[in-house]
């Protein structure tokens, strides 16, 4: 983009796509707060699941059109706007009482862009958790003015007051081995695919694992299963090295070997589930970090603002 365009006219792109980054690096620091959301997921799962107002509100039958055409859209396309996805969640939270841990889920489970990074905190952030004291409040003018009064007169709840949370997450550093361990394997996940900046000369043998479902702790669409697939096919359309393989495969691969490079995930899904085999098997993974991350991670320990500001000196770092 740089190439292109001045940095003045990239700006906003850019701080977007950054965005990302500065979610992962936040959790990155924070791995607590991935950790203590699936115990709290898992704790209110029996509670709700034959709650009637949870079960219409992800069945789009609400008293509420506007929300009901975003759970149908979801659904359908796997994708929401990002506004949308701020006006849905505070809904969620705020006009129908529904546990922020549960509509984190439901994105998760439907969203071809779902991230545990992203998707988490920034359900955190809505409900006013992540900046604590500072929640988004969905206004009925809001939605009217930005869906060209498609949607006017919305009755919402629009002077609820933030959730509250006592815990206070402090920064760790981020446990990543990074030693050589001669491994001429390597393994990889749905949630880093550009591999083309890696050397992989190395590697005799190079694996994508894609979870199903029965090793998720968050149930995913078939949908977005398949939407995984086939990114993942494209990339080893590019390789003539690379196979995808399943969970089970990587348990009978690590029957055979106990020393493995792994392209790091970032703290979600996919490293939880390394972890479960590694205290299993006693396994040692090589974790290959990219260097613009870590690097970025670091402005990643305070707000967005903060990090922000350290834009020009990660742009110079990543060219």
């Amino acid at each position: 983009a740089l190439s292109k365009f001045s940095f003045s006219k990239n700006e906003k792109f850019i701080q977007e796509v950054l965005w990302r980054t500065y979610w992962k690096g936040w959790l990155e620091l924070r791995p607590n707060v991935w950790t203590d959301y699936l115990v709290e997921l898992n704790q209110i799962k029996n509670e709700f699941q034959n709650n009637q107002d949870y079960l219409s509100a992800i069945e789009g039958k609400t008293n509420i059109d506007c929300f009901n055409e975003w759970v149908k859209e979801l659904k359908e396309n796997n994708y929401l706007h990002n506004h949308t996805r701020m006006w849905f969640a505070s809904i969620w939270i705020f006009t129908l009482n529904l546990p922020w841990q549960k509509g984190a889920e439901f994105f998760i489970q439907h969203l071809f862009d779902g991230d545990a990074a992203s998707n988490t905190l920034s359900w955190r952030w809505v409900a006013g958790l992540q900046t604590k004291g500072k929640h988004y409040v969905a206004q009925g003018w809001n939605i009217a003015k930005f869906t060209n009064n498609k949607y006017k007169d919305v009755s919402l709840n629009e002077v609820a007051s933030p959730l509250v949370d006592k815990r206070d997450y402090k920064l760790s550093s981020p446990e990543i081995n990074k030693e050589d361990l001669g491994s001429k394997t390597l393994v990889f996940f749905d949630s880093e695919l550009n591999i083309e900046t890696l050397n992989l000369q190395k590697y005799q043998n190079i694996y994508c694992i894609l979870l199903n479902n029965e090793k998720r702790k968050i149930k995913l669409d078939e949908k977005v299963i398949n939407f995984k697939k086939k990114i993942i096919e494209d990339q080893v359309n590019r390789f003539s090295n690379i196979k995808i393989v399943d969970e089970i495969f990587f348990d009978k691969l690590t029957n055979e070997l106990k020393n493995l490079d792994v392209v790091y995930p970032s703290v979600g899904e996919n490293l939880s589930f390394l972890k479960s085999i590694k205290k299993k098997k006693n396994l040692n993974y090589n974790f290959k970090v990219r260097d613009g991350d870590e690097f970025c991670w670091q402005f990643s320990n305070k707000g967005y603002f903060n990090f922000k500001s350290q834009i020009p000196k990660i742009i110079k770092k990543l060219l």
